[in-house]
């Protein structure tokens, strides 16, 4: 939601002062020299990306609307979450936890937890983890360089439609340009025609330099810089829950493996130790 404001903001601020300086909006609106812009960055953006990056660059960008799901709640719910998982297979033995690994959407530990179940990555990460040390395939030691390899390749695939939308907002204000010389064309064409005309056509040409601007740094690099924040958020949540287990499978107790990934956490996020204690405690209630 934050973006959306933005946007408004950087909007009626323009619009606004254009309208105070004596301008009249509609005269920023002219429709040929959007199509030019924005059908080429478009076309820049699908020469530039792959079916997989493009679906990918979709999400993010509807993602950035959205606004960060990593929430301090949503690590609360995960470590409610791990210290059950954990307690169940400190009690019973790793195997009592294969239920829950195989199928994460029936079980009834994840069920509770609204904001990890519906988080598939996040879940499929945690479950991942697990599974090999259930199957006894990997000793607990080997787990961390298993877990670090999907943690930079889920890095390297959310970065990949960043860099591409990072190059298509370079480009824009090119493009910018692109429609303004066209709009010079066309006025030369009329150069003998009454001076209205000719001022309507510079006029509308400088509309394509300001549109470029203004999307590139106005809306383009604003999101961006959103989806860049959101995809790191993602990587720290992917992390917390990494650290938790790689320390419940090599011995900690519970309450220490989730300590471990309390830890990791930024201070907007990160629980007090009295409240992280509490929140433990509330699940056997």
């Amino acid at each position: 939601m934050l973006v959306i404001a933005g946007f408004i903001i950087v909007i009626a601020s323009v619009v606004g002062g254009f309208v105070m300086a004596g301008g009249h909006p509609v005269h920023l609106f002219v429709l040929s020299e959007y199509i030019v812009i924005i059908g080429s960055a478009l076309g820049a953006v699908v020469t530039m990306s792959s079916k997989h990056v493009l679906i990918g660059l979709i999400k993010q960008m509807l993602g950035s609307f959205k606004g960060n799901p990593y929430s301090k709640k949503a690590y609360e719910e995960l470590f409610k979450a791990l210290y059950e998982l954990f307690m169940l297979g400190r009690r019973n033995g790793m195997i009592a936890l294969e239920e829950h690994v195989s199928n994460p959407h029936g079980s009834n530990i994840f069920g509770k937890y609204s904001t990890i179940s519906k988080n598939h990555h996040a879940l499929d990460f945690l479950c991942g983890g697990l599974r090999p040390v259930i199957d006894g395939k990997v000793k607990p030691d080997q787990l961390k360089v298993l877990m670090e390899i999907e943690l930079d390749a889920m890095e390297n695939e959310h970065h990949a439609p960043i860099a591409v939308l990072t190059k298509a907002g370079d480009a824009i204000p090119g493009f910018g340009i692109v429609a303004a010389v066209l709009g010079i064309v066309i006025t030369m064409g009329s150069i003998a025609g009454p001076i209205e005309e000719i001022g309507h056509h510079v006029g509308s040409a400088l509309v394509g330099t300001f549109i470029g601007i203004l999307i590139s740094y106005g809306f383009v690099n604003p999101m961006i810089v959103a989806m860049e924040a959101i995809g790191g958020s993602e990587i720290t949540y992917m992390k917390c829950i990494s650290g938790a287990v790689i320390g419940f499978a090599n011995g900690m107790a519970p309450v220490m493996a989730v300590e471990v990934a309390r830890r990791s956490l930024s201070s907007d996020v990160k629980p007090k130790p009295e409240e992280l204690e509490a929140m433990l405690k509330s699940i056997g209630k």
